[in-house]
């Protein structure tokens, strides 16, 4: 490739004559050699960075070396696909597209420069280019790609032919299309089968392409005004003797295409096979030709107008082909089909045109549709069995069914459009369908259509009967008709807290079903202990219209906050007595306890029905043994594989299989326990743990570096199969597809293995017999066409809600009524509101996943990625080029992420890396990899060397060398010298304005807002547009937006100006779903106050990105940039900030800034409260108490503050969440360090150090105030003394141990700093009391992870309450209890944290003032003990049944006896470490001894945990340890295998009192022995009458 020698020489020609503007001149000398040209063009050249510039000549290199990639070769190297390309060898040249409308729309030439004119069309298919040109149905039609990413793979071989002598890679010996208009071409292609690029192709067969054009726009035109009228037209160089004539507009309507397409001569095909079959050639497709003669038909073609009267080949089938144009204009071939009807001998089969010239000669009229059905995603419903296919069509034209005369019917009906899609005859063997079986491009569903020709020719000779229908049940996929479920009560099972591997997307998808079920009239019970979700609203908290009746209340009708475990749920069921249970909206936790409950007898017991997918279907795709098995019954590929459940068997596997090999744990959730093994030692030790936690494991022949694809499939009960969504991961197999970036639709697969995994998925899900939702994963050899399945998940999974927000198919609510016994056909997109459910969607822009990791919080913990998952949220991202989508996504994940590049500091350190660590980077695969791919190619490294390294396909790496490139042409480049078209380029590429700002100039002297100026002066604005499922072609209600650079018009009006609501952004640790849920009870007051509300938000995982829930949802990013251009856009009257957590309370300030109204609290009394500086001076100027602090001003300064006060110390950074570098420093050493971190991630805002206080009690305190005043507030105590993050601690609601005296303190405190700080809106607090004293320690003014918690217990919503203060609506009244900021009466709340260390190789399973958990759980009860239990077990932490492990650092045992002595007396048989043995000995507490490994003696602890002896693990230690190490290892062990673990003296207190106080020591739990009343049930026993009056506020005292 010439752009990849750096050094070639080019000489550069300045030519007077003509003047072109500057972007052209410069864009040549990029596009032949490279950015670094580009930018020594504009250095040298004051006339190339000025306003104009003369015409660049370019000469080619006079020499080059190294491959030839895979790339336009002949061609120079166009630049970030749509904006820049290439026409020639040597010239930048665009094309114009005109309309008959008077539209002119210019583009980048990529095929040959030819003026034409011809027809206008759209297709919706996201593959199959090659073929779709080369159908001779397209002819004289210029087609338009809804789908903007054209030319991935490249183009195979023509030289190819297949047996029958006919090109193997095309439907016809030539491009038959007039033109191929496009939004992004990629210059570089990557496919196995791939021979030449795209634009080679075209050019060579003279036919002209245009990219960097709006497709969406043509299609809505397209599709609002029929098919139009169009040519290409391009401005010659030179014009001599005038002006060039004008080319006229053709009306190819009025053209025989026919004659055009169609053979001359008769053509014979499978000569000697049993069924002769006459082919009437309109433009038949090769693939017709091939599926026939695969049949035993020996095929004779004939040309259009072949006389069948006189015809002397004797045949025993006519067989009339597709075609393109206007069926009237073949009226020659009508009159003798017939002629053959009239015979009634001979059976004729019909596709596409064939299916309008049979129903023409039976008597029927034709007529031209709007704008025709082209794509491969067309619904086709059978009327003589009922079946729903998905179909490939590409036709102008359609039957009218009313006409057919008698014994004539309906065969196919489109059941969006409800146009005829195929005939038949009732008596005689004459059927036609209007789509494509044979599907070269699409799906092959009904490809038994030629089977039953064969089987129509066959009983014709033998002189049988032919009975369509008969053969159709017989030979096509079954059509099932089972009775549909009685139902009334359903009960849902949740998924529990937030976990890595299953966090927020099932609330998004539980929240979808309850919804669906709802709308069906069910009564809806469900358990889930999430407090923090949105479905587990009640009435009090799920905000309504006022006049709404109670029916039209979305959640529960009764909601269980208790362990998802089958004791409970049986439990639930005794009470509830539903009919009927749904597992699959509870991620693997309900599926496990489905499996269980099924087991055990309990469904049987109380007859409950499992809806949808039966649990011995579960059971077959979970059970790695049976999934084999069934995978086999259909001949299906899966990679050779060992089903065992020992550690000995695990070995012996892998001896058979062969090292390296795959390990995979069974009815294991994200991978747990699987990994990929390369010698018996990591299998031995790998396959220990996964057994600890699974009952089997399967040992398989590594794939490690394939490609990793899957496809999100739909079934309902009747059988009727479609795949909502397929996805590739930009990670080569061996990382799991939860840590791996996705990109959806698939980027490097064609036609042929995208349909080749698309029916092999739908044929595994008939088999499986799975209803509902589920997806299924494959491995596909990057080399060839080979594959194997990994797994089938049969139920909503992460992958699921991603693929239902990148399309807009509502999978969950699908599902939902698919297990009601509903059926696709039956049920309306959503999104459309007027087409069916049971379609494909097509997508018209690209989307982009990026997981999140927080590897970075926890101490010692391994980085590398692999196939189990470590991701704790993910992001999407969507835009009309892959580099404005990959660039998106990498900011959403992290905004201190510029986009794709390497940072000297931060994301990996690449940026200073030497080559031998950045090659090792690139190897093994990390959570920083991404970056460490933006270093290589910033260094220069050839793609070929990093896919090398990486197994990274070599598509998605070209196109991030282009953002490279960009990079390099911008940097330098002073801000009022860079040209628009180069920002535009920029822009497309998916830079910000923040990151452009960075790379200008000295990188400092333009900022982010300098250069938002400067582009709107330029009048580069993105515009937005709608994700509507089906790629425009449908007119859609939808609401679901994104913002682009790769567009030149809006899809919607902005006449709503509704209020803007930031969301919560990406979940991580410390901003996870509760944020979501604060943000869906503000849109939905919003909704409810009859305001609109437009939602901003990026997570995929959400409730509040659902399609519903808002007027107005942007899917984009929570950046500045982009919410300035909503705002404006939209003209919104205001913007929440406070709703979403920290993100969007970081950019408060600088949107006030712009002058944006933000409501609520002012954003410079935010930036008081988030500064540490003037948040502590603010106290001290209210008379708040706080601990001594300081602003850090230098190291020197901070170690004699330290001196001063004594240690230990915290640190404490600014505008940070969940305690992001917060550390307690117990000595001078360790400040420093800590002081050092602190800064890096607060770099420009201070950080504070203070005093730590040990032994004080913890408060959260939760509440809204307005113009400075409390109106309401919730006072919750923590269980863990201070220092440990609020996050991480375990909350009591109402406080258990403070004084009437310290409640009335901590108001007046609450008070003071709400005044000091105007709060208007939801405010946070945390404070310490010590010894009567209350002490503040920070207030974040916004809603907090507790909002929901506290909102709940109270039974008082309190984000609605802020949400009305902020936008000066009245207050609805109190509840009585909530005047107290308590919870109602009797009543006790318990919240306890979520934690995945299980999951993360190699990190302290220990917690200080940094968060650590994932999620939370919480439960209610009359009293502390009753709930504290059940949030526990809900937590994943189960009672232990007899045995417990102590470990005591000495200065805790004194505090700690009497806890140890309870536990004793209780039952419990108490294992001890050494020291402390003794000290237990000394006490008089029974105990056994377990001694270290390290000291040779037995029994050791390890060999008691690992052998399950030990059923909890209680190690308090700190500071002053002496066994660090070791007790490190201890908790680690314990952790890996599954034994709970109790790292607090309080908690492990507070459970010994709990157990006493419910006589629960040492037996196994029954859920009888502890409250299991519903929410609703708690707040009606504990009833108190509202107060009359809206709250008052509380004034400082």
């Amino acid at each position: 490739e010439i752009g990849e020698n750096a050094d070639v020489p080019v000489r550069i020609v300045m030519s007077r004559k003509r003047a072109l503007a500057a972007p052209v001149a410069l864009a040549l000398a990029l596009l032949i050699t490279g950015a670094d040209a580009w930018r020594a063009a504009v250095h040298a050249s004051p006339r190339l960075s000025g306003a104009r510039a003369a015409l660049a000549r370019v000469a080619r290199p006079v020499a080059t070396r190294g491959r030839v990639a895979a790339s336009d070769t002949d061609r120079p190297i166009g630049f970030v696909g749509s904006t820049f390309g290439s026409n020639s060898a040597l010239f930048f040249r665009q094309g114009t597209l005109v309309l008959e409308d008077g539209t002119r729309l210019r583009g980048v030439s990529f095929g040959a420069e030819v003026a034409l004119a011809g027809e206008l069309v759209f297709t919706t298919g996201m593959v199959g280019y090659p073929e779709t040109l080369t159908d001779p149905s397209y002819a004289r039609q210029m087609i338009v790609m809804t789908y903007p990413i054209i030319g991935n793979y490249g183009v195979p071989s023509a030289d190819e032919l297949d047996s029958l002598g006919l090109p193997a890679n095309f439907e016809s010996s030539k491009i038959h299309a007039a033109a191929l208009i496009v939004g992004d071409y990629s210059h570089h292609h990557s496919h196995w089968t791939s021979r030449r690029s795209l634009s080679q192709w075209l050019m060579e067969q003279k036919i002209p392409a245009l990219y960097g054009i709006d497709t969406r726009l043509l299609t809505k035109k397209i599709r609002e005004k029929g098919a139009l009228k169009a040519k290409i037209e391009f401005e010659p160089a030179y014009v001599s003797g005038g002006q060039a004539l004008d080319l006229p507009f053709v009306d190819i309507g009025a053209l025989n295409l026919v004659a055009e397409v169609s053979v001359k001569e008769p053509v014979t095909y499978g000569v000697g096979n049993t069924h002769k079959v006459l082919a009437l050639d309109c433009g038949i497709k090769n693939n017709i030709i091939r599926d026939l003669v695969a049949r035993d038909c020996e095929v004779h073609v004939v040309p259009w107008d072949y006389d069948l009267a006189t015809n002397a080949y004797k045949y025993d089938g006519l067989f009339l082909s597709n075609g393109p144009g206007d069926p009237m204009r073949v009226d020659k071939t009508v009159e003798t089909i017939k002629q053959v009807i009239a015979q009634g001998t001979v059976p004729i089969f019909g596709i596409c045109m064939g299916n309008q010239l049979l129903a023409r000669a039976a008597g029927a009229s034709t007529f031209k549709l709007p704008y025709g059905n082209r794509g491969q995603n067309q619904p086709a419903q059978c009327t003589l069995t009922g079946a729903c296919y998905i179909t490939a069509q590409n036709h102008g034209y359609a039957v009218d069914p009313t006409q057919l005369p008698s014994g004539w019917k309906e065969l196919f009906k489109n059941i969006n459009d409800g146009s005829n899609e195929g005939i038949y005859h009732e008596t005689l063997p004459y059927f036609s369908a209007q789509f494509h079986p044979e599907a070269k491009c699409g799906p092959t569903d009904t490809a038994f259509l030629f089977d039953a020709f064969t089987r129509a020719m066959g009983n014709t000779k033998a002189g049988l009967p032919f009975d369509l229908k008969a053969v159709i049940e017989e030979i096509a996929a079954p059509v099932l008709n089972p009775p549909r479920p009685v139902v009334k009560k359903v009960l849902l099972l949740g998924s529990g807290g937030l976990s890595i591997g299953q966090a927020g997307e099932f609330d998004y998808s539980g929240s979808q079903a309850i919804k669906a079920l709802k709308e069906e009239g069910l009564e809806v019970i469900l358990i889930n202990p999430n407090i923090a979700s949105v479905q587990t609203n009640t009435p009090e908290m799920d905000v309504q219209p006022t006049d709404a009746p109670p029916a039209d209340f979305g959640g529960a009708d009764r909601t269980y906050l208790l362990p998802v475990t089958r004791e409970y749920v049986e439990a639930v069921i005794a009470r509830e007595r539903p009919d009927s249970i749904i597992l699959s909206m509870g991620g693997q936790t309900g599926l496990n306890c489905g499996i269980e409950l099924d087991r055990e007898g309990v469904l049987k017991k109380w007859g409950v029905q499992v809806l949808g997918t039966p649990v011995d279907v579960i059971i077959a795709t979970e059970d790695r043994g049976i999934f084999s098995d069934k995978l086999n019954e259909i001949g299906e590929r899966i990679a050779p594989s060992f089903a065992v459940d020992t550690v000995e068997d695990a070995l012996l596997a892998a001896q058979k299989i062969g090292y390296p090999c795959m390990i995979r744990a069974a009815f294991a959730l994200g991978g747990f326990g699987s990994g990929i093994m390369n010698n018996e030692p990591q299998l031995r030790a790998q396959a220990s743990v996964a057994l600890s936690g699974s009952p089997q494991v399967l040992i398989e022949k590594s794939l490690k570096g394939w490609k990793e694809v899957e496809y999100e499939v739909v079934r309902d009960a009747a059988n009727n199969c479609i795949t909502v969504c397929n996805m590739e991961n930009f990670d080569p197999l061996g990382v799991h597809t939860g840590d791996s970036i996705v990109i959806a639709p698939s980027q490097t697969l064609s036609d042929a293995e995208y349909h080749m995994l698309r029916t092999t998925a739908i044929n595994v899900v008939r088999h499986l017999g799975i209803v509902g939702e589920c997806n299924i994963q494959y491995a596909l050899d990057p080399n060839s066409a080979d594959y194997c399945i990994i797994e089938v998940n049969p139920r909503l999974s992460r992958s699921s809600a991603l693929a239902s927000k990148a399309t807009g198919y509502p999978l969950a609510a699908v599902a939902a009524k698919l297990a009601l016994g509903m059926l696709l056909p039956e049920l309306t997109n959503a999104v459309t509101k007027s087409t069916t459910a049971c379609f494909e969607p097509s997508l018209d822009y690209v989307v982009t996943k990026v997981p999140r990791w927080d590897l970075n919080k926890f101490e010692k913990v391994s980085r590398e990625i692999g196939s189990a998952m470590k991701s704790v949220g993910e992001v999407m991202a969507i835009g009309r080029t892959w580099e404005e989508s990959l660039q998106k996504a990498l900011r959403m994940v992290d905004p201190a992420c510029l986009g794709f590049e390497a940072p000297k500091v931060g994301f990996g350190d690449y940026g200073i890396s030497t080559d031998a660590e950045l090659a090792y980077a690139l190897e093994v695969a990390t959570d920083t990899r991404i970056f460490a791919v933006a270093a290589a190619l910033d260094r220069g490294w050839p793609v070929d060397r990093i896919h090398a390294l990486t197994q990274i396909d070599p598509w998605f790496l070209w196109k991030q060398k282009r953002i490279s490139d960009m990079r390099r042409v911008l940097t330098g480049i002073p801000l009022n010298e860079l040209a628009p078209s180069t920002m535009l380029v920029a822009k497309k590429s998916g830079f910000s304005d923040k990151q452009i700002a960075g790379l200008v100039g000295d990188g400092m002297s333009a900022g982010e807002m300098d250069v938002r100026a400067a582009r709107l002066r330029h009048g580069i604005r993105p515009v937005v547009k709608q994700i509507d499922t089906t790629g425009a072609e449908t007119p859609a209600a939808t609401n679901y937006l994104y913002m682009t650079y790769n567009g030149d018009e809006n899809d919607v009006a902005f006449d709503q100006k509704g209020t803007l609501v930031l969301g919560s952004g990406v979940y991580r640790i410390g901003s996870s779903v509760e944020f979501d849920w604060c943000s869906v009870a503000a849109i939905r007051t919003l909704r409810k106050l009859g305001k609109a509300s437009v939602m901003l938000n990026y997570n995929p995982e959400t409730v509040s990105t659902d399609y519903d829930e808002c007027d107005r949802l942007y899917f984009d990013e929570l950046s500045l940039e982009r919410v300035l251009d909503v705002y404006e856009a939209e003209s919104c009257n205001g913007v929440l900030v406070s709703v979403g957590g920290q993100i969007p309370n970081t950019i408060a300030l600088p949107l006030m800034r712009a002058g944006v109204h933000v409501l609520g609290t002012s954003p410079l009394q935010i930036d008081k409260a988030e500064d540490r500086n003037k948040f502590s001076q603010l106290c001290d100027d209210a008379g708040v108490a706080q601990p001594a602090w300081r602003e850090l001003s230098s190291t020197a300064d901070a170690l004699a503050f330290g001196e001063k006060e004594g240690y230990p110390l915290l640190v404490r950074p600014s505008y940070v969440l969940s305690g992001a570098a917060m550390n307690v420093a117990y000595s001078a050493e360790e400040l420093g360090g800590y002081l050092d971190e602190a800064t890096k991630v607060s770099r420009e805002h201070p950080v504070v150090i203070s005093k730590f206080v040990e032994g004080g009690r913890e408060i959260d305190v939760d509440g809204v105030g307005e113009n400075g005043k409390v109106l309401v507030r919730a006072i919750m105590e923590h269980v863990e003394n201070a220092g440990v993050h609020s996050g991480d601690a375990t909350l009591m609601f109402p406080p258990e141990t403070l004084t009437a005296l310290e409640l009335a303190s901590i108001d007046d405190v609450a008070a003071r700093v709400c005044a000091a700080l105007i709060i208007t809106g939801p405010f946070n607090m945390q404070m310490i009391v010590k010894g009567g004293k209350v002490s503040v320690i920070e207030c974040n003014v916004r809603a907090s992870r507790s909002s929901p918690f506290a909102s709940k217990s109270l039974g008082y919503n309190l984000v609605e309450a802020a949400t009305r203060a902020m936008i000066g609506a009245p207050q609805l009244p109190l509840p009585r209890n909530a005047l107290t900021g308590m919870p109602r009466p009797g009543m006790h709340a318990v919240k306890s944290p979520m934690f995945s260390f299980r999951r993360l190789i190699g990190a302290d399973p220990s917690l200080g003032v940094e968060m650590a958990s994932t999620g939370e759980v919480a439960a209610f009860g009359p009293s502390v003990h009753d709930a504290f239990v059940k949030s526990l077990i809900a937590s994943m932490v189960p009672l232990p049944g007899k045995n417990i492990l102590v470990s005591i650092q000495e200065r805790l045992r004194d505090d700690f006896t009497p806890t140890l002595q309870k536990l004793s007396s209780l039952g419990y048989t108490l294992f001890a470490s050494e020291e402390t043995s003794r000290f237990l000995d000394a006490q008089g507490i029974p105990n056994t001894l377990l001694h270290f490994k390290e000291s040779g003696l037995t029994p050791t602890i390890d060999d008691a945990i690992t052998e399950r002896k030990i059923e909890m693990v209680v190690m308090l230690s700190n500071q002053d340890s002496k066994r660090t190490v070791v007790n490190y290892a201890i908790r680690r062990l314990a952790v890996d295998y599954g034994v709970p673990l109790v790292t607090n003296l309080q908690v492990a207190a507070l459970f010994a009192e709990a157990v006493a106080k419910l006589a629960l020591g040492g037996q196994k739990l029954s859920a009888l022995q502890l409250d299991v009343r519903s929410m609703q049930e708690h707040y009606a026993d504990n009833t108190v009458a509202p107060v009359e009056l809206a709250p008052v506020a509380a004034e400082a005292k």
